[in-house]
């Protein structure tokens, strides 16, 4: 039987890795430097192949090492989710839920869903933290989180999925603007061009652009903004106009504002709110749990 690398020498791994420095690595794993550096080169001669390329002052990983690296991440994460599999056997939603959320979903939905989470399953602890869907699931990949909330669509090959509910866009411009004119209203390629974004990152400006089939809106240099309250106030004075989710929509965050939504014509374009884990996950139940709860809170209200 081939001789196979051990977790610690995994961990080694992926802590120089993010370190790119053997001290700090080391420091990371509790352990002393020399113990790192055999570990290390134990796994590449067991791998035969070299993972590292290292002088007086620079580490690098190579490029067969990020093909390692990716794998290792996956296989450290398989291997805590096993031994919280075994801790949690028996005594389902009494976990700790590291929950992840988008920022344009975080303040809608989470109102709502929450306090029904906290009623139905009053042993079960929910942490959150606010990010980027890539960033979410990188963490979620590196066992940081259990689950993450994201909107689809978005490459989640290889993860666990529940789809929650259709979230549609709706078109936000000024009150008066032509943009708004008639009961539901289209958004030909002359209004696509005042269409404003989000900056790259928020998957929010890759679902506008594909509902407008359109990969040359606003390419105009400071005419991103950052999070959508700065996108409305953009809007508000006179830049252009938006497309916001309908949870934002029904929120109170066009409330004192000279903003207006409409309903954008049939088949209105959508993005799709999705709860996303490892396949590993050792809290499948609360994973299938929490996904109800959220489609029966919200599903309908959107």
């Amino acid at each position: 039987m081939a001789y196979l690398p051990s977790l610690r020498q995994l961990g080694y791994f992926v802590a120089l890795a993010k370190e790119l420095n053997f001290t700090r690595a080391a420091q990371a794993c509790f352990v002393g430097q020399s113990t790192l550096s055999a570990g290390l080169k134990e796994l590449e001669d067991a791998l035969g192949i070299h993972l590292v390329e290292r002088d007086r002052q620079n580490v690098s990983i190579t490029p067969v090492g990020l093909e390692v690296l990716a794998r290792a991440k996956v296989i450290l994460a398989a291997s805590e989710d096993l031994v919280e599999y075994a801790g949690a056997t028996g005594k389902p939603m009494t976990a700790t839920i590291r929950l992840g959320v988008i920022p344009t979903i975080a303040p809608f939905l989470l109102p709502t869903v929450l306090p029904e989470i906290r009623t139905r399953f009053p042993d079960l602890k929910v942490t959150l933290r606010e990010d980027l869907t890539a960033n979410l699931l990188s963490r979620l990949a590196e066992h940081k989180l259990d689950f993450a909330l994201i909107a689809l669509p978005y490459d989640v090959d290889g993860l666990l999925v529940q789809e929650l509910f259709d979230d549609p866009f709706w078109l936000v411009a000024k009150e008066g603007d032509p943009a708004l004119k008639g009961k539901v209203v289209t958004l030909p390629a002359k209004m696509a061009e005042r269409l404003l974004l989000l900056e790259e990152g928020h998957c929010l400006r890759e679902h506008s652009l594909q509902a407008c089939k359109r990969a040359d809106i606003r390419k105009a240099e400071g005419l991103e903004a950052t999070s959508l309250l700065t996108l409305l106030q953009m809007v508000e004075s006179g830049l252009g106009i938006a497309l916001l989710p309908g949870m934002a929509v029904h929120s109170s965050l066009l409330n004192n504002s000279e903003l207006v939504a409409k309903e954008l014509a049939s088949p209105a374009p959508k993005r799709v709110i999705a709860l996303v884990a490892r396949p590993s996950t050792a809290h499948a139940q609360e994973f299938h749990a929490l996904a109800d709860c959220i489609r029966e809170q919200c599903g309908a209200g959107v």
